[in-house]
């Protein structure tokens, strides 16, 4: 992976109607796009579900049919978890090429590859699939993703050690986590031989809205660095990481997180230090530890249509904020379930969106908090 370490990740696309995640902005996405390869960046990802199953028709449309093939790289990802028969994998990869417009990808992903979606690997033999495709040149480089415990991680790269690398949720503050243990499987991949590709380094957006004491530890710092920009340098100030998604979703967002990565320098150990007294400070604060993948929607079909990540968002505004913040909080939560989604108390605990959450959230219990919250 010989690239600048920032990567796209359509998985936050600018949308016109927040309330549709089909209705990208592509005039918008479009300019973006432009911005983020006049940088000097290359690096595309995608996968088969993101925005309603639209994110790899759009990022087709803005970025293959408008760039030469050779000027950009482009990931995308199997998924695993809506496998139910045999032949299925190769429906979807080859109805993955026809929505990207592309005869190889450059890097393909085994898509969250939980312990029951292993298992679904070997049963409709994914791996055997995947290797026949590295051979015909289709897949250029073959990874997967993952959240999971590091002893897990070191099974599978143990076992398949025809994976050249593991895109892994990453930030300062998961770092120390017990839960993601983003820095011992980091380390796994190091002994493994494996480059990293990081997701999630600003954590849905959490390390970018930050309490008023975090922000002014880095505003003494570094006065011209953003909080975003903060939690990307982290990640990619790790030797192994090749590659930072970023899920830009604004120009805004592009034009910051291009300009801290444009002419990237790894952290130094002061700065490394003001990023552990960060995280102890956001940790004191405890919220609903979403990063708004929406895989609890998109991939689990939820039957009540609740907007289960938009209500924690709101359920964490409430709780964070003031008067004025927990009054919008309800306003938006009575505008989101008039509009067609299922209010909190829709809830069936079937617990599809447990089963597919990175975060390993007991989803069915939060929505009952977000009940009590804001209706």
């Amino acid at each position: 992976m010989n690239a600048k370490k920032l990567g796209f990740g359509f998985m936050r696309m600018p949308l016109l109607d927040p309330n549709d995640q089909t209705s990208i902005d592509v005039p918008q996405l479009e300019k973006m796009v432009d911005r983020f390869f006049e940088k000097g960046f290359t690096y595309c990802d995608t996968a088969w579900m993101y925005h309603n199953f639209m994110s790899e028709k759009t990022v087709g449309k803005a970025v293959v049919a408008r760039y030469p093939r050779d000027s950009f790289t482009v990931a995308t990802k199997m998924p695993l978890a809506m496998l139910n028969r045999p032949g299925e994998a190769e429906e979807i990869f080859e109805a993955q090429k026809k929505n990207l417009g592309v005869d190889y990808f450059d890097y393909y992903l085994l898509h969250n590859m939980t312990r029951k979606d292993y298992e679904v690997a070997k049963k409709y033999d994914v791996f055997s699939f995947v290797k026949k495709k590295v051979e015909s040149g289709e897949i250029r480089s073959l990874g997967f993703s993952m959240h999971d415990t590091h002893d897990y991680l070191d099974q599978v790269l143990t076992d398949h050690p025809e994976f050249s690398f593991v895109q892994l949720q990453i930030n300062y503050l998961d770092w120390e986590s017990d839960r993601i243990q983003s820095r011992l499987n980091y380390e796994v991949c190091v002994e493994h031989g494996k480059d990293v590709i990081v997701m999630e380094p600003v954590k849905g957006g959490r390390l970018a809205n930050l309490p008023d004491d975090v922000l002014e530890l880095f505003k003494n710092a570094h006065p011209d660095w953003s909080p975003a920009s903060w939690a990307i340098r982290f990640a990619a100030s790790l030797p192994n990481v090749k590659i930072v998604l970023s899920g830009m979703s604004s120009w805004e967002q592009l034009v910051d997180n291009t300009a801290c990565m444009e002419n990237f320098e790894p952290l130094s150990e002061a700065d490394q230090e003001i990023l552990k007294k960060a995280a102890d400070l956001i940790l004191e604060k405890p919220v609903i530890d979403c990063t708004g993948c929406r895989y609890c929607i998109e991939e689990s079909q939820c039957p009540k249509n609740i907007a289960i990540p938009d209500y924690f968002a709101l359920f964490n505004k409430r709780e964070r904020g003031t008067r004025a913040d927990e009054q919008a909080a309800r306003e938006r939560y009575r505008e989101l379930t008039g509009s067609g989604f299922g209010p909190a108390s829709a809830c069936i605990s079937c617990k599809k969106c447990e089963r597919v959450c990175p975060q390993n959230l007991p989803v069915a219990s939060l929505i009952r908090k977000v009940r009590f919250a804001l209706e």
